[in-house]
């Protein structure tokens, strides 16, 4: 439970990264959520994504809405900067502090129903606008915290626990993402803690809008025969397109993937992708056969996951707005408030 305190003591053998932090040092505080959820899986995997990139977690900030995804920033990173906004509400909070301080790295954490019912319009105007962050949904289909009635993101001819039909057609925030421009689009699952890690890596390392939908699954509500987010359906309809590893500076990295060509995309920062494809044809530089890819499978039952489009020469909000390189944050009233002439001159210039 989060009111009892993790122990401050840590192994002095345990494992650490360049900084000199351990796993410890990016844990938040005891997860409240089922056990057995998907959701602490993704925490998990965003620990080690951090803790592999050597993150300092001051530096980064983490924002949600509401929901049982909108509560796992609390069990991640606890040293970092934080805000748990309203529901559907956390892109545009995150775009405004992006805007004053785009120095920080920012992840926004939501779910399906976060994100795909009353907030759809907050994902979708923070997707195009090309917000410099890493927004994660974990998906699982359902409303959990009000007891398991179909989210936007279920899959019509899907079963609720308690045998009702979903009649409605599912959002796929995926193809949505790959519509509205977003630089940097995956899909992966809870379980699968070898491709989630990298893309994750590799998302926080992009610049640029990065989504990644995450097929999680509710044990209480949405983990039955009948269901298309449950753990055995996710794991026997998986089609992994590629397998990524993130390579900064010269760290030693390690290869485990299945056969196939090997690809390496060189972000703005120097940090490559080593993107090793399992299916040969498919092209993550192609939004729209992305696209196409998406549709033909989902109309097979079959769930994609993997990098599915990454464009490394993106650019952010802040590039398309022209905005200077210091954080608006800490500019002086100097700088904002220039007077009168310089007023009346931008007056002029827009006559």
């Amino acid at each position: 439970m989060t009111y009892i305190a993790k122990p401050k003591f840590h192994h002095p053998g345990l494992k650490k990264n360049e900084l000199g932090y351990t796993h410890r040092d990016y844990e938040g505080k005891i997860s409240t959520l089922c056990a057995g959820c998907g959701h602490d899986s993704i925490t998990a995997s965003i620990i080690e994504a951090c803790y592999e990139l050597s993150i300092e977690p001051h530096r980064v900030a983490k924002i949600s809405g509401i929901g049982c995804s909108s509560k796992t920033p609390d069990y991640f990173l606890g040293n970092s900067h934080g805000f748990n906004s309203v529901h559907g509400r956390m892109p545009s909070v995150l775009t405004g502090a992006n805007l004053a301080n785009r120095d920080l790295i920012y992840l926004g954490v939501s779910g399906d129903g976060d994100s795909a019912s009353i907030g759809f319009g907050q994902f979708a105007h923070s997707i195009r606008r090309g917000v410099n962050m890493t927004y994660i949904v974990e998906n699982n289909g359902v409303y959990g915290l009000t007891k398991g009635q179909f989210s936007a993101t279920a899959d019509r001819g899907s079963k609720s626990k308690k045998g009702v039909t979903n009649t409605d057609n599912a959002i796929d925030l995926v193809a949505i993402a790959l519509q509205l421009g977003a630089t940097f689009v995956a899909r992966s699952f809870s379980g699968d803690k070898t491709q989630l890690v990298p893309l994750i890596a590799a998302a926080i390392r992009h610049k640029g809008a990065s989504f990644i939908d995450v097929i999680s699954p509710c044990i209480a509500f949405n983990n039955h025969a009948g269901s298309t987010k449950s753990f055995d359906y996710v794991r026997e309809h998986n089609d992994a397109v590629n397998r990524l590893d993130v390579l900064v500076g010269r760290d030693p990295i390690a290869v485990d993937y299945a056969p196939g060509t090997v690809q390496l995309v060189e972000q703005h920062d120097g940090s490559k992708i080593a993107l090793r494809k399992i299916d040969a044809d498919y092209d993550p530089h192609d939004r729209l056969g992305a696209q196409t890819f998406l549709q033909k499978h989902a109309a097979k039952g079959q769930i994609v996951t993997g990098l599915l489009y990454v464009d490394p020469d993106a650019d952010d909000l802040h590039a398309h707005l022209n905005t200077v390189e210091t954080p608006l944050n800490t500019l002086e009233a100097d700088t904002l408030c220039p007077g009168s002439a310089a007023l009346d001159k931008f007056n002029a210039s827009m006559r």
